[in-house]
């Protein structure tokens, strides 16, 4: 690493003011803090002095991704080989399922970064690294199916209608990736739902085996269309179900969200209340909803089925688009745990309701905020008043 150090120090000057390279200066930027921690300091004025940056925070964020993102890529294998009707080791399904997914993450990083690259230029400023984590996000929240061309379109509507136009990191009112599964969603219907997208259906490096004429329907797939659901409870708890890349391990899922809270990363606050407001709304219909097999899953089952433990453990903790208020953070996640059972039980156009749950909850998380704050002026202008 000091053979590393020495030769961008040595390079660094090409970059800087006045060098030959100068157009390139936020790129050399932003590769260099991602290699190291920046070596500048304050030289006067008043500053906060933390162990956590944003650089750090979003680290932690990927390594918490990486027991979902591993166990998807192992799914991935396992769905083709069992749809396949042939035998693998359990190296063959990884390899398989790492192949398959890869790509995807190219993509991602390659659009999402390289956009991100071109406006830190233009702009001349340092480039953010907000899209460490939704660049990782992206790819593990669509179906395996889903083809390169289509993730790279909506990653680039995502960084660039999503972030850039409202200011890039820490100005974007909705979480980047949920915008890209949203745009897939509704700009490409056939290649984000069905029965036809969960499960690869190629082989790739003669791996696996073509598949022709599959179906293999999600959990709430099924449901959607009273059909019996497949998958048991530990079907779903431990993530050998067909669904999103990322999202289908209750388990790998656990981790993350064990590591982003023993670090606090995340608000507890937040991720504890979709959970309580999901199982409460999903009792509610059990006892009084319509007879239909949505409204009829126990609540246990809705929390664990789809993208639901997924969004509540990644995004609807992001800082950046929920709200931050320490009151706000329960009423936040209530509203998208009930928000997303409500959607999907109402509405089986829409199965998988926590992506429209949280979108819509970043548009009121501002207002619950400022609910809060007011309420908090006004409590304490009248204990003031009342202690004169």
């Amino acid at each position: 690493m000091k053979a590393l150090r020495n030769y961008i120090d040595k390079i660094k000057p090409n970059f800087e003011e006045g060098g030959k390279y100068q157009a390139f200066r936020s790129v050399f930027d932003g590769f260099e803090t991602f290699l190291f921690v920046p070596n500048t300091t304050s030289k006067t004025g008043t500053h906060i002095h933390d162990a956590i940056d944003s650089k750090r925070i979003m680290s932690i964020v990927v390594i918490a991704l990486i027991p979902a993102l591993l166990f998807g890529m192992y799914n991935v294998g396992y769905q083709h080989y069992a749809f396949a009707g042939i035998e693998g080791s359990f190296i063959q399904k990884f390899g398989y399922g790492f192949l398959a997914v890869l790509p995807k993450i190219i993509v991602s990083y390659v659009v999402g970064l390289g956009i991100e690259f071109v406006v830190a230029q233009w702009k001349k400023e340092e480039i953010q690294e907000g899209f460490l984590v939704s660049g990782m996000l992206i790819p593990m929240i669509v179906p395996v199916d889903c083809p390169l061309w289509m993730l790279a379109v909506a990653t680039a509507f995502s960084v660039i209608f999503a972030k850039e136009v409202f200011g890039g990191t820490g100005m974007n009112i909705f979480n980047p990736a949920l915008i890209t599964r949203a745009f897939l969603f509704f700009a490409y219907p056939t290649k984000m739902s069905g029965d036809t997208v969960w499960v690869s259906s190629n082989s790739i490096f003669g791996l696996g085996k073509d598949i022709d004429a599959l179906t293999a329907a999600t959990p709430l797939g099924q449901a959607a269309t009273e059909t019996p659901i497949s998958a048991s409870l530990s079907d779903m708890i431990f993530g050998f179900i067909p669904g999103s890349i990322g999202e289908t391990s209750v388990i790998a899922i656990a981790i993350g969200a064990v590591i982003l809270l023993w670090t606090g990363v995340a608000s507890w606050k937040t991720m504890i209340s979709v959970f309580v407001g999901g199982a409460l709304m999903a009792w509610i219909f059990n006892v009084a909803g319509p007879d239909t097999a949505m409204a009829n899953m126990p609540w246990y089952m809705h929390l664990c089925a789809g993208g639901f433990c997924f969004g509540a453990v990644f995004m609807a903790t992001d800082p950046v688009t929920s709200s931050r208020t320490e009151n706000g953070k329960f009423i936040y996640g209530l509203l998208i745990g009930m928000m997303a059972i409500i959607i999907r039980v109402l509405n089986p156009g829409y199965p998988e309701g926590m992506m429209l749950a949280i979108l819509l909850m970043n548009i009121f998380a501002p207002l619950i905020d400022y609910v809060i704050v007011e309420n908090n002026i006004s409590r304490r202008a009248k204990r003031a008043m009342s202690n004169k």
